[in-house]
């Protein structure tokens, strides 16, 4: 991207009803309605503390649903979009039903990607902290399989993991599942999309007939539908539509940048990008303080919202952000859950958010009363793989910004200095008194100096820069070494989407793919690489036409075009993937 291209504007609408999670207002009487929302659940005094300790102030519609019917115990399906609260629908009451010292898996939690598996076992301890006794744990392919099994046999209360990895522990025999009371398949659709659905029926299979599930997913397709009515047992059904289609505009960026730089990378942002009203959150108390205490520095009028902040001084630096007496907010979400300010023209996630439904919430506070809005996330390297999960949240690509440069940050400085001025031209002093007061101290001035009006209009512009530097001629290596980095990174992110299963449009694979079985699966140390390299040799097509890849035992699953010649389907036969044939043949 260009520098002239961060001014163009490429918003993309995005739906009301799932950026609006909540709308609570931060004061007094939300957190009276806090324990009025969630008290009527009859939680522990415990729970409803953390609750409040977390800014929830009442519960989401699919919370006021779905909770009462799983502290009965009964199984649920719920259909709901990301940013409806559906992860404490179904943590908090499972929580609540926990039994203590079991030293075994109570609860089991299957969701289709690592990243969400990280993001429910995050939440989950969250809303444990009361409980510390309560023990969360993540399970999912890449991490250390033996560290799992020494954390398993010390004993844990909450497993949540992606299928291939929790079938892996049961198989060995290092998860034991005797004691779950509970399963919760999270954004099912999702697992049926990546080609899960068969672990997942393997897995509860095995679970004991005596326990509550719990299924969640955005849509409801046939198979999905499928799996609840031959697993569930008179599930309690809830379904959260939207009521209100109403668009609101949001450009979503994000600015790939390493921890080191961000404070840079932030300054320049707000010099570049606006001056309306900014919300920059940050993960942790500390951050927020760090953040606030280094932009103070640079000379900018800012304020901090967190945890730590009384609530009677909450509302007062709300009030003021929302007059207009501070422009820039660095908070945390506890703290600005609900807050709702018209002028916000921009949000800086300068912290990667621990889940999709946190980052919908966080830009949901732009865009507000009918104006355009902004959103920057910053990026570390390890954190790019978040950024599929945070799309498939919104429903929109966020497109990549470049660091601003010194040109960029030094043609905003000079347009903003025009800006004053003609404004200041173009009104009027409110008294007179001051104004003929103005006039003559600039007679008085060309008369003493014998000056030209010329520079006397130069000698003010200089006091009303002041000792400031007006164009911006620090150091830019480390932009341009950000940049050649984020090349590479780029590059290499692509080649691995094009390889990546289920890197598919659904409608696409339904429409134009067939089925086809090869006999060659996991006793063979085949992976889904293997595959795509093999046929996309023989079969002249490129690695991003074959479709999702299923491994299983001792054969595979996998979508190609439709109408491939005949020619090609026998050649296909005799092609070799880890020296066995694929023996290729449609499925019926």
């Amino acid at each position: 991207m260009t520098n002239k291209n961060l001014h163009e504007d490429t918003s993309c609408p995005v739906d009301q009803d799932v950026l609006e999670e909540s709308t609570e207002e931060v004061s007094d009487e939300a957190d009276q309605n806090s324990a009025n929302g969630f008290s009527e659940f009859n939680f522990s005094e415990e729970l409803i503390q953390t609750i409040s300790d977390q800014g929830y102030s009442s519960p989401t519609p699919i919370q006021k649903a779905a909770i009462p019917e799983l502290l009965l115990g009964r199984d649920l399906v719920g259909q709901a979009q990301t940013g409806t609260g559906k992860t404490a629908a179904f943590a908090l009451p499972i929580l609540e039903r926990l039994k203590k010292n079991v030293g075994h898996p109570q609860v089991l939690v299957l969701a289709p990607t690592r990243e969400l598996a990280m993001q429910v076992a995050e939440s989950f301890r969250t809303y444990s902290s009361g409980h510390p006794h309560f023990k969360v744990l993540a399970v999912y392919g890449g991490s250390d399989f033996r560290n799992q099994i020494n954390t398993l046999r010390r004993g844990v209360d909450v497993v949540v993991g992606t299928p291939g990895r929790v079938m892996d522990h049961m198989r060995q025999k290092t998860l034991n599942t005797s004691h779950l009371s509970c399963l919760v398949l999270d954004e099912a659709d999702e697992m049926l999309r990546m080609g899960f659905i068969d672990d997942v029926e393997w897995i509860l299979e095995q679970l004991p007939e005596e326990r509550q599930l719990v299924l969640f997913s955005a849509t409801m397709p046939s198979e999905i539908r499928r799996l609840s009515k031959k697993y569930l047992n008179s599930p309690a059904e809830i379904t959260i539509k939207a009521t209100e289609l109403k668009e609101r505009l949001i450009r979503q960026r994000y600015i790939s940048v390493q921890n080191v730089y961000k404070v840079n990378a932030l300054q320049r942002v707000l010099e570049a990008v606006t001056e309306e009203g900014v919300i920059i959150f940050a993960r942790t108390k500390a951050i927020t303080i760090v953040v606030a205490e280094k932009l103070e520095s640079y000379g900018y009028n800012v304020a901090v919202l967190n945890g730590d902040i009384p609530q009677n001084q909450r509302e007062r630096t709300v009030e003021r952000l929302r007059q207009g007496s501070i422009n820039i907010l660095v908070a945390t979400d506890v703290a600005a859950r609900g807050l709702d300010v018209d002028r916000i023209g921009l949000v800086i996630n300068y912290d990667m958010p621990f889940d999709r439904e946190a980052y919908v919430h966080r830009i949901g506070r732009t865009g507000r009363a009918g104006r355009n809005g902004e959103a920057i996330l910053f990026v570390n390297p390890r954190e790019r793989s978040f950024l599929s999960n945070l799309e498939r949240a919104v429903g929109q690509p966020i497109e990549k910004m470049d660091i601003p440069d010194n040109e960029l940050i030094n043609s905003n400085r000079i347009k903003k200095l025009q800006a004053k001025l003609i404004k200041a031209a173009s009104t009027e002093r409110d008294n007179p008194e001051e104004a003929n007061i103005l006039e003559e101290l600039i007679k008085n001035v060309e008369k003493e100096l014998d000056i030209d009006p010329k520079d006397l209009t130069l000698a003010a512009l200089n006091l009303a820069v002041g000792f400031n530097a007006l164009l911006e001629n620090g150091n830019e290596d480390w932009i341009r070494q950000s940049a050649q980095r984020n090349t590479r990174n780029d590059r290499r992110d692509n080649k691995f989407k094009q390889r990546r299963r289920g890197d598919f449009d659904d409608n696409r694979l339904e429409d134009e793919m067939d089925r086809f079985r090869v006999e060659v699966g996991h006793r063979d140390r085949v992976k889904p690489g293997n595959l795509v390299g093999a046929i996309a040799n023989e079969a002249g097509l490129k690695g991003r036409s074959i479709g999702r890849i299923r491994i299983f035992d001792n054969y595979s699953l996998v979508d190609l075009p439709k109408q491939m010649p005949d020619k090609v389907f026998q050649a296909l036969k005799k092609v070799k993937v880890m020296n066995r044939e694929l023996q290729i043949n449609r499925t019926d």
